[in-house]
């Protein structure tokens, strides 16, 4: 299977046409030969790339490509990132809003699943499609339980705006820095917002809103989608797939 080949089908199965996005999803840089090994990360970087050609993987998909909203000139980390793809003869594959949002594939999907908790549909627009999860308990549980859920499965304890109720029925599930889609959990009285990254300019309106609001991390809660994606694709067609654990802090 070539590089071309393995996109197509990436790209239907996260169906890139459909979902708008200022990030150029898809194939971004291709290669030559066939694939036999696929690596998966949240960030395209020159040590991404480097840990890619050291452990022979021909196919690397990322969260956050090369691409974004305009045309760049190819200079800089762009020129070093394009060259140590080329010259590794690594692909390389973006996949941002479609990796969020997809119902089984996407970040937000595989935490409630993984969390076992259920499942209310889609919750959060942005750029016209809903990209997170809304979970509604069947009872109200205490949200040092539901904290708890989650501090088990990421592994940290999150930055918490404690602004809400004590006591937890919905929550918004939404990766990255959903925390611009305040005003829509507001209005739609989830009690706890799960997010990735912190935003100074929203802590006194996340107060006056009376929301809950905790932040694991933007690279935390976008290392799930890839990692998904990956064993999807050595599951369907047999190619072993590596995780490479670049951690941000952030």
């Amino acid at each position: 299977m070539t590089a071309r080949e393995l996109a197509r089908h990436l790209n239907e199965v996260l169906r890139v046409a459909e979902i708008p996005d200022l990030s150029l999803n898809g194939l971004q840089v291709d290669n030559e030969g066939e694939i036999e090994r696929v690596g998966v990360a949240v960030d395209i970087s020159e040590r991404a790339v480097a840990e890619a050609i050291r452990r022979n993987i021909q196919f690397l998909i990322v969260h956050h490509g090369l691409f974004w909203g305009k045309v760049l000139p190819i200079t800089g980390p762009l020129y070093k990132r394009i060259r140590q793809l080329v010259q590794g003869n690594v692909a390389l594959y973006a996949a941002h809003l479609p990796l969020d949002l997809h119902p089984e594939l996407g970040n937000n999907a595989v935490l409630v699943r993984d969390l076992n908790w259920p499942d209310a549909g889609e919750f959060g627009e942005y750029h016209g499609v809903k990209i997170g999860r809304l979970v509604d308990f069947e009872e109200p549980r205490p949200l040092a339980a539901v904290l708890a859920d989650l501090n088990r499965y990421f592994g940290t304890e999150p930055v918490l705006w404690n602004f809400g109720p004590d006591t937890v029925r919905t929550v918004a599930v939404i990766s990255g820095k959903a925390i611009s889609m305040l005003s829509e959990v507001a209005e739609a009285d989830v009690d706890l917002l799960v997010t990735g990254e912190t935003d100074h300019a929203s802590y006194w309106a996340a107060y006056e809103y009376g929301v809950d609001v905790a932040f694991y991390g933007h690279y935390n809660t976008e290392r799930l989608g890839v990692r998904a994606v990956g064993a999807y694709l050595e599951k369907t067609f047999g190619l072993p797939y590596e995780f490479i654990e670049l951690p941000t802090g952030l």
